[in-house]
């Protein structure tokens, strides 16, 4: 066949390219669910890191925050997808549910160092400051470092998502037709990988560069207002 040929079986014949938007659109789901709840895991697993006691030791909860980064980043995201699909969640039989929670667990571990990055990276004298305010820990923490940190962990935490946008390609393995998984079965039913799956990379490929342009933008309109 020519390539002409190629791209109408894979795309056209069948209005097959339905089956690419509906991938596509279950991808981008994941990954905004996944990401949201990643963000407020990682948030909270970031503060919990950061607690220490009277003597500046480790508290229990920076001891639970750090076991669990340990786990998750030490282990492959396709192991923690299938162990939430078969063993955690075997009762159920939303895989989109289960994508987003098994994606958003593991990105809270990576949001969560982003975090604690974006807030260390705050000038020790902030919460000095505030606390001399009369503001307590926390207060100062929410009032005060927390707002500051945001410019620091916005631009990292775009990167996450785009990052996960790519790790859902794995979503295959708990039956979801997402874009990955769509290119395969029209692969199997032309009998030509090269097209579908060339077809499916260049899909990723301009999602994943609008999303990088927007991140670029942002960078600069912070960078601009840094510069105020």
């Amino acid at each position: 066949m020519t390539l002409y040929e190629r791209f109408v079986a894979a795309f056209i014949t069948g209005e097959r390219w339905k089956l690419y938007i509906s991938g596509l659109g279950i991808t981008i789901e994941i990954a905004l669910f996944a990401g949201i709840l990643g963000i407020i895991i990682g948030t909270i697993v970031a503060l919990m890191k950061l607690t220490t006691d009277d003597d500046g030791r480790p508290t229990v909860l920076s001891v639970i925050a750090t076991i669990y980064v340990d786990i998750i980043r030490g282990t492959p995201s396709v192991l923690q997808l299938l162990i939430m699909w078969f063993i955690v969640m075997a009762s159920s039989n939303n895989g989109i549910l289960v994508a987003s929670l098994s994606f958003g667990i593991n990105s809270g571990a990576y949001v969560s160092e982003i975090v604690r990055g974006g807030i260390l990276a705050v000038d020790k004298g902030q919460m000095e400051a505030g606390r001399s305010l009369g503001l307590s820990k926390a207060a100062t923490m929410r009032y005060i470092i927390l707002p500051q940190a945001i410019k620091n962990v916005i631009p990292p935490l775009g990167n996450e998502f785009i990052t996960l946008i790519k790790e859902t390609a794995i979503v295959g393995y708990v039956s979801l037709a997402d874009l990955t998984r769509v290119a395969n079965q029209v692969a199997s039913r032309t009998y030509d990988a090269f097209m579908p799956l060339i077809g499916a990379a260049i899909i990723y490929f301009v999602v994943i560069k609008i999303f990088t342009l927007l991140l670029t933008r942002l960078e600069r309109r912070m960078r601009r207002s840094d510069n105020r």
